[in-house]
């Protein structure tokens, strides 16, 4: 058996499975250390930039929907937004893969993806609605423009940072 490919194997699962690790942590961590903005009506969650890493490579898929997870269970509506906000998350980002696979220009694929995050953010309006009992078009409104300018500003940045970092190896 020629030992050279497994050794080459289980260097690319330990690299896929330390950057999947890094951008849920680095989810968590952004989230976190911004939680006064990252939860409630109005908020403005800058840790949702890491979505679009996922147009780059599938494997953030997993990674930032771990980082929602992990994150959700700090969030005052925890109990509904771990398995809501988790569920939502991957569907979404699938559906922006989907979407936007056969776009060649990056700025047009965030711009998609960008729009279609705002629109699901009914989501979450529906949990605060329901545990608050929050009017719930106001609150999507409200929260959808939020998630339109986290990922404005995340966009920006992964954008940038992809002009330095080829972010789909």
């Amino acid at each position: 058996m020629n030992t050279s490919i497994l050794k080459d194997s289980s260097r690319t699962s330990v690299s896929e499975l330390t950057k999947t690790a890094l951008v849920a942590a680095l989810y968590v961590a952004v989230t976190v250390l911004l939680a006064v903005f990252s939860f409630g009506a109005v908020q403005l969650r800058l840790s949702e930039m890491f979505n679009y890493l996922a147009l780059y490579n599938k494997r953030y898929v997993l990674a930032v929907t771990i980082g929602v997870i992990l994150a959700n269970f700090m969030s005052p509506t925890w109990i509904l937004d771990v398995p809501i906000g988790g569920i939502a998350t991957f569907l979404v980002l699938i559906l922006c893969r989907k979407v936007t696979k056969n776009i060649t220009n990056d700025i047009l694929k965030m711009v998609v993806t960008a729009l279609i995050f705002a629109f699901s953010m009914f989501t979450v309006a529906g949990q605060l609605t329901i545990l608050y009992d929050l009017p719930f078009w106001a609150t999507w409104f409200t929260v959808g423009i939020g998630e339109l300018l986290s990922m404005t500003v995340g966009g920006v940045t992964i954008y940038l940072l992809n002009k330095k970092i080829d972010l789909s190896k």
